[in-house]
């Protein structure tokens, strides 16, 4: 497993939380009609995570999902940092995001301030089997709108991503596929709408993620051509907050492209207990 070196040591200091972009975020939401509540949130039991992996069982069980009603959905609301370049300025971000398990869907809003100035809007979503991501600046001036194969490839594995940092019993299903690599990791598999992707998840001993790992994301590489290449791309974790009874929460997570011309860390972001909620 290989990291980004540069230090964990952004802030998101000096964005305030934006009700206008909330309202815009539950407005998509609601224009999205997603199912809800018609699938029944049954308890997960020891039995239910007995034919899996040992290094999955062990990870599930750190995830706090034995006993637990199964999550259909999540909503995040996280805080952090983000730049444009490789040595670019760090900028503060503010997210917010919808997982869903029904029909396997993915609303997520982010801001920016460019240079610590302009707001620039950008929206990824997953919905009836594809992707989109737009970048507007004052949420008016299109910067980048795309919606092909490679983007809906993209979106699928970073919903996988969110469940298994956030939401891991949205996973318990036929359309998952764990293999063990060794004690500490194993590999996951998605499928939807004719698409699957894969990752591999890094445990520690308990079963807490340190990263997760996949190829089946398309960049532009800074020091290369501009048009999308496959590359792989990390969200190595930092720290997990324990509660008695609750889901771990990650303490710091960042979002890295291994390009061939270098790695590329391009955002961090937090979370607490007030932060995420479940079956909304």
């Amino acid at each position: 497993m290989q990291t980004d070196s540069v230090p964990f040591a952004s802030s998101s200091a000096g964005l305030r939380p934006s009700s206008q972009m909330r309202s815009k975020f539950l407005r998509e939401v609601a224009d999205a009609h997603l199912r809800g509540g018609d699938r029944p949130r049954e308890r997960v039991t020891a039995s239910d995570l007995q034919p899996l992996p040992a290094s999955v069982q062990r990870y599930l069980t750190f995830m706090n999902v034995v006993g637990r009603k199964r999550t259909n959905s999540l909503r995040a609301h996280l805080t952090g940092s983000f730049r444009l370049s490789p040595h670019g300025r760090w900028s503060p971000c503010e997210t917010w995001q919808l997982t869903s398990r029904h029909d396997v869907s993915r609303i997520f809003h982010m801001r920016i301030r460019i240079a610590g100035v302009l707001p620039m809007y950008v929206r990824d979503t997953y919905l009836h089997g594809r992707g989109r991501m737009t970048g507007r600046v004052l949420d008016l001036l299109p910067v980048v709108d795309q919606s092909d194969d490679e983007v809906t490839t993209g979106e699928l594995v970073t919903y996988l991503n969110d469940a298994i940092l956030m939401a891991p019993s949205m996973l318990l299903g036929p359309e998952t596929t764990w293999t063990e690599v060794d004690g500490t990791s194993f590999d996951v598999a998605l499928a939807d709408s004719g698409k699957t992707v894969t990752a591999r998840v890094f445990t520690d001993e308990r079963g807490a993620v340190l990263d997760f790992s996949t190829t089946d994301r398309f960049g532009r590489d800074p020091g290369g051509a501009k048009r999308l290449v496959r590359a792989r791309w990390s969200t190595p974790v930092v720290g997990w907050k324990l509660e008695d009874g609750a889901t771990p929460i990650f303490v710091r997570a960042r979002a890295i492209w291994h390009f061939e011309s270098g790695d590329f860390a391009y955002a961090e972001l937090t979370a607490s207990k007030d932060s995420l909620e479940v079956d909304v």
